[in-house]
């Protein structure tokens, strides 16, 4: 489950970033996060088949549970780090002007 979150995560905001014109909001990083995050489980996975077989394929409840929680977790995380380096690099200057405004 892990996989197919990132790899759900990656493909929207690829999609996304390559629509738009300009890439002020750096979604570029968003997307190379995503697919590194994708890349580590889709190698993750060949191991595990490697190790299990067949029983891959059969995971329990709980376990796909946990891989679920544990990739949205990577979602969101990934979505907090672009965040906060938008909130760094104010690419558009929005912070910058809110803080004037009140100082």
């Amino acid at each position: 489950m892990t996989l197919l979150i990132t790899i759900y995560a990656a493909v929207i905001a690829t999609v996304i970033w390559y629509r738009r014109k300009d890439d002020s909001m750096k979604l570029g990083i968003l997307c190379f996060m995503y697919w590194g995050a994708a890349l580590m489980w889709l190698v993750d996975a060949f191991f595990e088949y490697f190790e299990l077989g067949a029983e891959y394929f059969t995971p329990s409840g709980q376990d796909m549970l946990n891989d679920t929680f544990l990739g949205l977790a990577a979602v969101a995380l990934g979505l907090i780090v672009w965040v906060v380096r938008l909130l760094v690099t104010d690419p558009t200057g929005s912070v910058r002007r809110a803080l004037k405004k009140e100082g």
